[in-house]
């Protein structure tokens, strides 16, 4: 049995069958070939699934397909515009706010959102905000120091 769903995902809008048991995350990866979205422990406790639907940041991997249908979604993939980065993907870039990688697009998918709704964030704030985001390699200095530096060129007084 599969059912019909359709999401906007990045500005595109797709209309898909699936599974009800398909997890977004995978409908994401494997249906649409958006791979930026990374699976970690399908658990909800790293946070590499990180994605933006309905203006929230949420967990692909705790999330079903269809319980995205008629949703807005946005990746990794769709955070920057026109060519140029988000502040927040530059802000990574520029203060080294990553080591492997793969953690980050769940990082900055989760700190453009805790950006956006606190410009003037503190750095206590972005380690509290960012508690739901593991990352293995860093001592997540650089990637508070990334946050910071984006939510200064996002408007706010961090």
């Amino acid at each position: 049995m599969t059912v019909n769903i359709s999401v906007t995902i990045n500005g595109t809008t797709y209309q898909k069958d699936v599974e009800p048991r398909t997890l977004l995350v995978h409908f994401i990866r494997d249906t649409l070939g958006l791979t930026g979205t990374n699976i970690g422990c399908d658990t909800v406790q790293c946070g590499a699934c990180t994605i933006h639907m309905d203006g929230m940041a949420i967990k692909s991997c705790a999330t079903l397909a269809v319980q995205a249908d008629g949703s807005q979604i946005t990746t990794i993939e769709g955070l920057a515009k026109d060519g140029e980065l988000h502040p927040m993907q530059q802000a990574f870039w520029d203060n080294h706010g990553l080591q492997c990688g793969y953690c980050t697009p769940g990082m900055i998918m989760a700190a453009t959102k805790l950006v956006e709704n606190n410009p003037g964030i503190t750095e206590e704030e972005i380690r509290h905000g960012l508690e739901g985001n593991l990352c293995r390699c860093t001592g997540y200095a650089n990637i508070v120091k990334s946050i910071k530096a984006a939510a200064q060129a996002m408007g706010g007084g961090a």
